[in-house]
């Protein structure tokens, strides 16, 4: 802000899947139910929701928008956390960068808090030509499919994209992608804060190795964490110093004699259990 106090906040994330060509055609269908249940997971309002997949145009990326396209078409819509406005305007804004409705795109006709599930469809140059545009967050049951012209044009959508909390690549099982993964890997590593491999990104364990965050906008620091112990907790601490104060002054957590002989300490450069010399 204008004081220059530094937020820890959740802002905006589309977590950008790529499914690579072999992983396309071995399990296209399974990675398809996968895209709608995790798009649709809380009506798809989580901070984690895939709202961009990028695939190879082709054969198996035709199969695929078809079979998405029916499961967005057919799925039950959900009860939202508000209005659907804000929802409306994303879709409207991503329509206007050259995206095309494959699938709902508006309100429903029995409330404000329902929106229909929303599949859109670009082209790679498209997402290129405009990619502030179609990377617009709906956060709604809303995601957009870009068709990529081969593994070059996936990487310059990679590195088109905004900060993400999030970045899945989907790879073949038996190792046909994996000069593409090499690839793309390193310009999507950039983008985000958990790099995924072969799942959805709408699942977060609460356990230390977890990171929810990520690169600007998806936070406003890259630098901490909002899930995981004890990470996400330095978010709230400040950093106290004692130079050359006593020992009967110091906190007792502190002293040369550990507190209760259990307690870790970082003393000289070493965790230890044992009191101070």
């Amino acid at each position: 802000d204008a004081a220059g106090v530094p937020i820890y906040l959740e802002m905006s994330s589309v977590n950008p899947v790529f499914v690579l060509r072999g992983a396309l055609e071995s399990r296209g269908n399974e990675i398809a139910r996968e895209f709608f249940q995790s798009c649709t997971l809380g009506v798809g309002q989580f901070c984690t929701s895939p709202g961009i997949v990028v695939v190879p145009a082709g054969e198996a990326g035709n199969a695929f928008v078809e079979a998405c396209t029916g499961l967005f078409a057919q799925g039950d819509p959900g009860v939202l956390l508000g209005p659907s406005d804000h929802i409306g305007q994303a879709v409207a804004t991503i329509k206007d960068a050259g995206a095309k409705v494959l699938a709902g795109g508006a309100s429903l006709k029995d409330g404000g808090f329902a929106f229909a599930n929303t599949l859109l469809a670009a082209s790679g140059e498209s997402f290129l030509a405009d990619p502030g545009g179609l990377q617009t967050e709906a956060f709604g049951p809303v995601s957009l499919i870009v068709r990529a012209e081969g593994i070059e044009e996936m990487v310059l959508i990679a590195r088109a994209l905004d900060g993400n909390l999030t970045g899945t690549i989907y790879s073949d099982t038996q190792g046909a992608d994996e000069d593409d993964y090499a690839e793309l890997e390193p310009e999507l590593r950039q983008k985000v804060g958990r790099l995924i491999a072969d799942k959805m990104p709408t699942g977060v364990a609460v356990s230390p190795a977890m990171n929810h965050g990520g690169p600007y906008p998806s936070t406003g620091h890259p630098g901490f964490t909002a899930v995981g112990i004890p990470a996400s907790i330095h978010r709230f601490a400040a950093l106290h110093s004692y130079d050359n104060v006593p020992d009967h002054r110091l906190p007792l957590q502190l002293r040369d004699k550990n507190p209760n002989g259990v307690m870790f300490r970082l003393i000289d450069g070493r965790w230890s259990q044992h009191d101070v010399d």
